[in-house]
């Protein structure tokens, strides 16, 4: 099926008219991510992330009233893939001094209940574990392993056969989880992961994430660049930043404006820019291949003309292709559920702008490098 097939529009001659669109966009994002900022996600900026799994459906507003109450600071919770699945997020890595006494006497308490009258000494206390000492390695065993069916996290403090000392780690989930059994006895939950991320391992995904768009984009420079000619491979090069800079700059804008739509960028975000590169950068070579085609065979004409004939041509399979991942990416965004939202809204955004910008910026670029320059470009 072959739909456009007959088309004659002037897309370079209306090409001002877009570089004023792209313009008033670009500048739009650009105040967003100047005076909003980017809200970066726990992978970029440090911190904790819990996700709990429920027998039976929660209403949010209870679990986040509840965790208020926690002494945590400033948490986020959300719908993780369902209802019965919560998401919890707070910039903490360990447990506050003023909470972790509360942990410990829980620790106790439940070593209490396995071992009644217990000779136990804490050897050793830190922000993310206690270390406690028992009498005989066989004791040591028995509430290592029941603390462990409890949910923390515990380990033998040395490899030896005698050893009698065993480490609890303490985390933002023991907190959370301690509490929140309490309020929801009549429906368990599971701690389905913690995850945490320091300031340090943040600014290095930061960088990295960097350049590793920037090396993309000088790879595709130097192919494009052989593959055609070097003011072709500019184009495309521009094109690329044009639809980087705007779908952030819609990510920046779009944060807090509508509930339950917050999009941060992290590391799935930063996968889907670089998809939506190698997408763009596809659909850039096609455009390219069919211009250079129209200019050997049309040599008599002028290169807006050849350019308006290519682009005709390739209109049908563009829309096409556009249209049926557009749809496949909409699924994902209504399904995908808040952990992929973010990347499916950046791949949506980048779609479109791909699409845009193969035609009005890259080949409008190399149009108005021939016309500025006064250069015919052959091949």
């Amino acid at each position: 099926m072959r739909l456009f097939d007959n088309l004659h529009i002037d897309f370079m001659g209306k090409r001002t008219t877009f570089y004023i669109v792209s313009s008033t966009i670009l500048l739009i994002g650009l105040l967003g991510i100047i005076f909003k900022g980017v809200q970066f996600g726990i992978d970029f900026k440090g911190g904790s992330e819990v996700a709990l799994q429920f027998d039976k459906p929660v209403e949010i507003s209870t679990i986040r009233a509840e965790v208020d109450k926690l002494g945590l600071g400033n948490m986020e919770v959300k719908t993780y893939g369902g209802s019965t699945r919560i998401l919890l997020r707070t910039e903490l890595q360990e447990i506050p001094k003023n909470v972790l006494p509360q942990v410990k006497a829980r620790i106790e308490t439940l070593i209490g209940n396995i071992y009644p009258g217990v000779q136990k000494t804490i050897t050793d206390t830190t922000s993310n574990s206690v270390t406690y000492s028992f009498t005989d390695p066989q004791t040591a065993n028995v509430i290592s392993n029941k603390l462990f069916e409890a949910g923390y996290q515990t380990s033998k403090a040395t490899a030896e056969v005698n050893n009698a000392s065993v480490i609890v780690r303490l985390g933002i989930a023991d907190i959370i989880k301690e509490n929140l059994s309490q309020k929801f006895a009549d429906n368990p939950f599971k701690v389905l992961k913690e995850d945490r991320v320091g300031p340090k391992v943040g600014k290095e995904l930061k960088r990295n994430s960097v350049i590793a768009v920037l090396l993309s984009l000088v790879a595709i420079l130097i192919y494009l660049g052989f593959r055609f000619k070097f003011e072709f491979a500019v184009g495309a090069v521009i094109a690329l930043f044009h639809d980087v800079l705007l779908t952030l700059g819609i990510f920046a804008l779009l944060y807090g404006l509508i509930p339950g739509f917050n999009l941060e960028f992290s590391i799935t975000v930063v996968a889907a820019f670089l998809t939506l590169i190698g997408y763009s950068t596809n659909d850039t070579v096609i455009v390219f291949d069919r211009v250079r085609e129209q200019m050997k065979i049309h040599k008599t004409l002028s290169i807006e003309e050849n350019m308006n004939h290519a682009i005709n041509k390739t209109m049908s399979r563009t829309i096409i292709t556009v249209f049926t991942v557009i749809i496949s990416i909409i699924v994902l965004l209504i399904f995908g559920g808040e952990v992929l939202r973010s990347f499916a809204f950046a791949l949506l955004i980048g779609m479109i702008t791909g699409t845009y910008s193969s035609v009005f910026v890259a080949s409008a670029f190399v149009l108005e490098y021939a016309h500025r320059t006064g250069k015919r470009i052959q091949f």
